[in-house]
């Protein structure tokens, strides 16, 4: 727990990273053959930082559901790949708080990668994200101040798909995951039968796994 309150120390005092929400208004380029079969988000280890407006874990949960159904469900490849998001700290500036602190909200979340054709994982060990509010005239002095609870956590949501996502094209091109950059690469594990035509595959052994991972 003292680690995460570290990283939520730290993570107020960097720079606000770039508006996930305003990003999405941009064209989409396709990322290899990726299409979403499930998105499932826990936080059965949730901390909340110093300084922070509370916020259940069952709302940090419905968040960031819907940010990842946002971003993610625009991609239409033929191989389902599913994520598995553990949110695991959180910072959401309260008004009241002097401005000389510039308060910031922030949010720390754990993601995996999962294949549904083989049933496993892309990344063997959990990645970790962390990500601040974005920069606007309404949080210069502090989102505290400015929005309302639900605003800054849907900021930060949406922030966390997109570094996500961003993360996930870095593997892409590198490693291949989703066939790379035109879909056309080797599969990065060996073949198995594809999910079936009606949908994807039935998902419990994957998000019963996903759930212990990402904890």
């Amino acid at each position: 727990m003292f680690r995460k309150f570290a990283l939520l120390v730290a993570a107020v005092a960097l720079t606000a990273c770039e508006n996930g929400q305003r990003e999405l208004q941009q064209p989409l380029e396709p990322m290899g053959n990726f299409r979403l079969g499930y998105a499932e988000v826990v936080a059965p280890n949730l901390v909340k930082g110093p300084i922070s407006r509370d916020a259940t874990q069952e709302e940090w949960i419905a968040s960031v559901d819907a940010a990842l159904e946002e971003r993610f469900r625009r991609y239409q490849g033929d191989h389902y790949f599913h994520l598995g998001v553990s949110v695991e700290g959180y910072v959401l500036a309260q008004p009241g708080v002097p401005l000389v602190f510039s308060p910031k909200s922030a949010l720390i979340v754990r993601v995996t990668v999962w294949d549904d054709r083989t049933q496993s994982k892309l990344n063997a060990e959990t990645h970790q994200v962390t990500v601040l509010e974005s920069f606007s005239a309404e949080t210069m002095v502090g989102s505290g101040l400015t929005q309302s609870k639900e605003q800054q956590m849907r900021n930060l949501s949406a922030n966390v798909a997109l570094q996500i996502e961003t993360w996930m094209r870095k593997m892409n091109r590198e490693q291949g995951w989703f066939g790379g950059e035109d879909g056309t690469a080797a599969p990065t594990a060996s073949a198995a039968p594809a999910a079936p035509a009606n949908g994807v595959s039935v998902p419990g052994p994957i998000l019963q796994e996903v759930t212990a991972q990402t904890r």
